[in-house]
């Protein structure tokens, strides 16, 4: 090895020198678990209490009973009761909805010819695990567009407070639109809006018609401050197609005749005379009783948010306020808009608010977030 040679070898094998004003190299910071939640730790833990109430939650509403289980247990295994809302004079409920549950049975109790008893707590976890996945969605999309406290504050919100528990197990429309509104806002908040629009058809046309009015806002955020106008066609034609003409071939081949049970329904309780007031009326302060009853502090909270983020957006420094891609208005607007229809109706059960209680549980969050910013 020639001198040049081994001076070059040297000067490689060298320490180099770093100059006292060079940049120092960015270290990545993590924030342990119990500070943010990952999106597999919040999923268990999720996953954890819907199974819990899976099991040990009671049926909380006559509906689940007749109008679903019994009839999923026709399906399942060839008998079982039949309401008024199946005849096909009235066509109300869609056999397809009933089909999505009872598939997973029929085949769990062909396979293994379990205690039927099983089937029941089979489907139970089924929804749970349904409910934790959209959970999750939700939590994650809540932390990248609010922030990771308010985050983990909604995630805390939702995991103790008791009205969560029975919703995202019941076999109910109401609880099936919780799962596709969660996740609807969940991709809304991601610009995602071919799913937002795909979740929100879903949970309107297969769960509950009345869900799309949760659809406004993303309607809104799409064709007003986005103007995306033939995404927002296509993808509400595409939705509409995929998910509207199965339930219509299934159900008229069951029903016998032409039957479209999404239409049926918005027909009997808002042109059909009495429509659901023929069982029960309740005053205006129902909702905000209940609310309180299930929700307790977060109910008064979410309430309030309008009012404490008006606060914080006049009276907080602008550098102290994160960028947010929709402002806090339209973001919340779904839950609001929810209220503002639901309180007014006469007719009124505590399932009606379960397609808003992850929202109710966000804005009682933010309200926590924004609290200390503005007031101290």
């Amino acid at each position: 090895m020639t001198k040049s040679q081994l001076s070059f070898r040297l000067r490689q094998n060298a320490p180099q020198s770093v100059r006292k004003d060079s940049p120092k190299p960015k270290e990545t910071a993590t924030v342990p678990d119990f500070l943010f939640p990952a999106g597999d730790t919040a999923f268990k833990t999720i996953l954890s209490a819907r199974f819990c109430a899976a099991i040990w939650s009671y049926i909380t509403d006559c509906d689940e009973t007749f109008n679903y289980w019994e009839p999923m247990h026709y399906l399942v295994f060839g008998k079982g009761l039949q309401t008024w809302e199946y005849s096909p004079e009235y066509g109300l409920r869609s056999y397809l909805y009933l089909m999505v549950h009872a598939v997973p049975a029929w085949i769990y109790n062909k396979l293994l010819q379990p205690n039927p008893i099983l089937i029941f707590y089979f489907t139970r976890c089924l929804l749970g695990l349904i409910c934790a996945l959209s959970e999750v969605y939700f939590y994650k999309a809540v932390c990248k567009e609010f922030g990771v406290h308010v985050g983990r504050i909604y995630l805390a919100f939702q995991l103790f407070h008791q009205d969560c528990s029975f919703p995202g197990t019941a076999f109910l429309p109401s609880s099936f639109t919780m799962y596709t509104a969660t996740a609807a806002c969940a991709a809304w908040w991601q610009q995602k809006y071919a799913l937002a629009i795909f979740f929100t058809a879903l949970g309107s046309l297969l769960g509950w018609p009345f869900a799309a009015l949760l659809g406004v806002p993303i309607a809104f955020d799409m064709l007003f401050r986005k103007k995306l106008y033939t995404d927002f066609v296509a993808w509400s034609a595409i939705s509409a197609l995929v998910i509207l003409l199965p339930i219509v071939i299934i159900d008229s081949m069951i029903y016998g005749c032409i039957t479209v049970a999404p239409f049926n329904i918005v027909k009997y309780n808002i042109f059909g005379g009495a429509g659901p007031n023929l069982y029960g009326t309740e005053p205006f302060s129902y909702y905000l009783i209940n609310g309180f009853l299930n929700f307790n502090f977060v109910w008064v909270l979410a309430l309030v948010s309008p009012f404490m983020i008006t606060l914080n957006y006049y009276f907080v420094p602008s550098k102290n306020k994160s960028t947010l891609y929709l402002p806090y208005w339209l973001s919340l607007s779904p839950m609001f808009l929810w209220l503002a229809v639901f309180m007014v109706q006469e007719h009124k059960e505590e399932r009606f608010l379960f397609p808003i209680y992850p929202l109710i549980c966000l804005s009682g969050a933010i309200s926590v977030d924004v609290a200390p910013k503005t007031l101290l």
